[in-house]
């Protein structure tokens, strides 16, 4: 038992996870699948993207990432040495319906092919519908600015279910709109590396109406499917409490990540002090009688989605203090006075992204989501994405001793059971990531995996924090 863990060591009870808490991990198709132009598949927005000059760090593609696609069957039965119980994937549109046009049959087979060998295994599939790959094909007729883009998706679902919902049960429709819209198409710092606030915004909704389409859809055709969306949440803290700019400028940052996306959701509207902050930038203008009450459709699970909270101020941190903006916040915002917000570290650890290891937020986030949303509407909550980047060390054995990471996912377990002793249910927890592949923006530089990739020869080896979590799996205990 690793000495990090092992409670027993010095005196003090074993904690336990709930009997039916599932144990999994997440990745998504672009970032692991490889084989970009076989048997049918066309570009997404991220293969585009991935060929601007200076749009992917060292000029990286996924063409190839991990080479899941020919090797999955050899990557689920090393899921299922780990334990896993559930594995969250996402199927790809470019893949699907190549172009957003007809139905690939070969494209679809490989995810059946997936999903078989995954029951085979006794390890659950968590269908995740839309991983930021939409067809380049839309993207040329407005991607998701264009409202048309979110009944092609209703489309896309439907393929899929034709195909696998006989065997898939847990459905998501969309993972964290806040990137695919906003970090997208006003930030352009993810595909497909627009610089507009109103297209952000336009996204951000057609993507809510996406989800709320491709729900009633499924849900017509199944009632008892599980069906849910995925967002990145975060805790936004005021450096000063005290402050009122401050304090106003947390209540923007939670509208934006936070409530941009679950007001709609579970509440039917916008929150009015967003919709006031966003004032006449085209937000009004996209949203049409009847969209709300689509995008409200009942669900039966929420992903949450985190890996760190902040402290914002309206004044800026200290010369001494000032580091570089965690890497997924925007170069641009939809809402005004942007320039307004800034983040303050705080002392805490970092990751090799920079960003502050702060599990107590995660509690809080829970709790949160729990009494405001998820809890009155009877939604179950699961952690769907938490984990790390580290610069990995590879030993002269060929070992990666991750600690850093190991404690990154001990600590947020015990996070997600400070929640659950506090009466929030939750579902199950999903590491990100299963194991390295290509960081989007950051291509290949970034390592977040369990499981350390040679992209040279695409071995697989366990890192420290792969066999902890195995540990903890097999003890269903911190």
């Amino acid at each position: 038992m690793s000495e990090l863990t092992n409670s027993q060591a010095v005196g003090t009870a074993l904690r336990t996870f709930p009997e039916d808490f599932l144990f999994g991990v997440a990745t998504a198709a672009y970032q692991i699948e490889g084989a970009a132009h076989e048997e049918g598949r066309t570009d997404s927005i991220w293969d585009a993207f991935s060929r601007v000059p200076g749009a992917v760090v060292n000029g990286d593609n996924g063409d190839v990432a991990c080479d899941h696609y020919h090797r999955y069957a050899s990557d689920v039965a090393l899921m299922a040495d780990l334990g896993i119980q559930t594995y969250r994937f996402s199927t790809s549109w470019a893949r699907v319906r190549p172009d957003g046009g007809e139905p690939n049959a070969a494209g679809l087979d490989f995810y059946s092919r997936l999903v078989d060998e995954l029951l085979a295994k006794n390890i659950k599939p968590w269908l995740t519908l839309y991983h930021w790959d939409l067809p380049q094909a839309l993207e040329e007729k407005g991607g998701w600015a264009n409202r048309d883009t979110a009944y092609l998706f209703a489309e896309y679902a439907a393929s899929v279910h034709d195909v696998l919902g006989d065997r898939v049960e847990a459905w998501t429709t969309l993972n964290e709109p806040w990137c695919s819209s906003f970090l997208s198409y006003t930030g352009g710092e993810h595909a497909p590396g627009r610089q507009s606030v109103p297209d952000g915004l336009a996204a951000g909704h057609h993507l809510l109406l996406a989800h709320g389409l491709a729900t009633r859809e499924l849900r017509a055709r199944d009632e008892k499917l599980q069906l849910g969306i995925t967002l990145n949440l975060t805790v936004a803290d005021p450096v000063d409490p005290d402050d009122a700019g401050d304090r106003d400028a947390a209540r923007r940052i939670d509208g934006q990540f936070n409530r941009f996306f679950l007001d709609p959701v579970f509440r039917g509207e916008y929150p009015a002090d967003l919709l006031a902050d966003v004032g006449d930038l085209g937000l009004d203008a996209v949203i049409r009688s009847g969209d709300l009450e689509i995008i409200s459709a009942p669900i039966d699970a929420l992903g949450v989605n985190y890996y760190h909270g902040e402290a914002v101020s309206v004044h800026p941190a200290p010369a001494e203090l000032t580091t570089a903006a965690p890497s997924e916040r925007p170069k641009r915002s939809p809402f005004p006075a942007a320039d307004s917000v800034h983040w303050h570290p705080r002392g805490l650890p970092v990751t090799a992204m920079g960003w502050e290891v702060q599990p107590e937020g995660l509690t809080r986030l829970l709790r949160r989501i729990h009494e405001d949303y998820t809890g009155p509407a009877g939604v179950a909550l699961a952690v769907t994405e938490n984990g790390a980047a580290y610069d990995d060390v590879v030993g002269p054995d060929g070992t990666v001793d991750d600690g850093e990471r190991t404690e990154f996912l001990v600590s947020h377990l015990a996070a997600i059971l400070d929640a659950t002793e506090a009466g929030v249910p939750i579902a199950g927890y999903f590491y990100w990531s299963l194991m390295d592949n290509f960081e989007w923006a950051w291509g290949y530089d970034k390592r977040f995996g369990l499981v350390r990739v040679d992209y040279e020869t695409q071995q697989r080896s366990l890192k420290r924090s792969a066999i902890e979590y195995r540990r903890i799996i097999a003890d269903r205990a911190l």
